[in-house]
């Protein structure tokens, strides 16, 4: 991304000041608070750093960090965030420093002997405040680590933030509302939806298969010993239909067995944005309906987070059983395809089609040229953004921010600008995003800066492409 000279800089931050949302938006998020006693803070922050510390292997990164951190800001050059206001407080590198300094002055000898020495009290509240006022401005997108010299994942830096944050119960409560109905709540999902709602949504769907194409396709559930347990975002029964049944209408193209679960069927994970113990709770969750069902494999949907706590984190944190391997939806259509088992229409659909990278599943590398090979075999007139790929622009929703409808003006007007006018600049009329979150806030910036695109998921346009045998 060819960053903005300050004038533009300065012009994009003055723009978003008129809107009043820069300072209104940047400290609005409501944050679920469990001890009103803010004097006790430090400590009991401290205390949750140490307890990570321990029980977890953070420390090592964090004396590498220490060792090398330059802080020359050549990490800006990739912040779209950074790009669009100019603040020194959403440089990537300030805002692990944050994080850093504490580690630096309470965890290490150095720091408490100069603490000791120079009479430092460390850790006040003030600087908690300040880091629960920025980690949650950062999308944890990560673009910055392919510029950082040194190789400092500040998404990382800022996982640990949050994570430590919400151990002494400073999190957003539209994260923790949608957390505590996933483990503890009547339906066991983040959306509240129960059970008998997705079996009318998925009799609905397969209703609607059957009336617009003539097939018998199914949504089974609780099929035992099926090949795979499909795991969906759990919103996409209620918001993305076209997804699902681009989904049901594939694998009917191949044949192949699958299922969905009734003890457990959502796939998102809000652990990923702050919290390493709920990540492995909900995974353990994925395990235990894995192993009721005798699946072979899971396959997540069209969800970036959700795929890469599965690809990444499930088999490190159910260790109890051999982990089943983890497929993305993607990488299932692409092999169809490739295989020969899934036919395809190249003419399917002809407006100019773009594609977003989600930052999970791109960043790393793992899912880049699958969904553009399916793409190009029934989109003629594709086009592709720049830069994409491993160097893609965030949606600006990501690291959770997109759940947080308060932030909706600064994560659209600010953290998401760059990414609306890259779409524009593409001049398609479609843009497939293969993520609910991305999809959520690409329509909504769609809608706040006036571009005629339509977001879509990869499946949608799938489902118009199926030739049928």
């Amino acid at each position: 991304m060819t960053p903005l000279a300050p004038s533009e800089r300065q012009r994009a931050f003055t723009i978003a000041k008129k809107q009043d949302v820069v300072e209104k938006q940047r400290l609005p998020v409501r944050y679920h608070v469990e001890d009103a006693d803010v004097r006790e803070r430090p400590r009991r922050f401290l205390e949750a750093f140490a307890a990570i510390l321990k029980h977890s292997n953070y420390r090592v990164a964090l004396e590498q960090y220490l060792r090398v951190a330059a802080r020359c800001s050549r990490c800006t050059t990739n912040c779209q965030v950074f790009l669009a206001t100019g603040n020194d407080h959403d440089i990537p590198c300030y805002r692990s420093e944050l994080l850093l300094k504490v580690y630096r002055r309470h965890f290490t000898m150095a720091g408490i002997l100069q603490g000791r020495l120079l009479g430092d009290p460390g850790l006040t509240d003030p600087d908690i405040q300040r880091m629960a006022d920025t980690f949650y401005d950062c999308t944890a997108c990560r673009r910055c680590s392919l510029e950082c010299p040194m190789g400092i994942d500040h998404g990382l830096l800022t996982h640990l933030g949050r994570y430590i944050l919400s151990e002494i119960g400073i999190v957003p409560r539209a994260l923790a509302v949608s957390v505590r109905e996933q483990l503890t709540g009547a339906s066991g999902n983040t959306s509240a939806v129960p059970l008998p709602a997705l079996q009318d949504t998925l009799e609905f769907l397969t209703d609607e298969l059957r009336d617009e194409n003539g097939i018998e396709a199914s949504f089974p559930i609780d099929q035992f010993d099926a090949e795979y347990l499909f795991l969906a975002p759990v919103s996409d029964y209620i918001m993305e239909a076209e997804t699902i049944m681009g989904i049901g209408a594939l694998f009917h193209a191949t044949g192949d067995s699958w299922t969905i679960g009734s003890a457990y069927f959502d796939a998102i994970n809000y652990g990923l944005f702050y919290n390493d113990q709920i990540l492995e709770h909900v995974l353990h969750k994925v395990e235990a309906e894995a192993t009721r069902l005798r699946a072979r494999k899971i396959l997540i949907g069209e969800c970036g987070h959700a795929s890469r706590c599965a690809k990444n984190f499930y088999p490190a944190y159910c260790l109890e059983s051999k982990a089943l391997p983890v497929v993305n939806i993607i990488e299932y259509a692409h092999q169809a395809w490739k295989s020969g088992r899934l036919k395809l229409n190249p003419q399917a659909v002809l407006e100019p089609v773009t594609y977003h990278d989600p930052c999970n599943l791109a960043r790393s590398g793992w899912i880049v040229d699958q969904p553009r090979v399916l793409i190009r075999a029934f989109c003629p007139n594709y086009v592709e953004m720049t830069p994409s790929g491993r160097e893609n622009i965030c949606c600006g929703g990501g690291g959770g921010a997109v759940s947080l409808d308060e932030t909706r003006p600064y994560r659209t007007l600010v953290g998401g600008r760059a990414k609306a006018e890259q779409i524009r600049a593409t001049g398609a009329k479609i843009c497939i995003a293969p993520c609910a979150n991305c999809k959520k806030q690409l329509r909504e910036l769609m809608e706040e800066h006036k571009v005629d695109c339509r977001i879509v998921g990869l499946h949608d346009l799938l489902y118009k492409a199926i030739v049928y045998e």
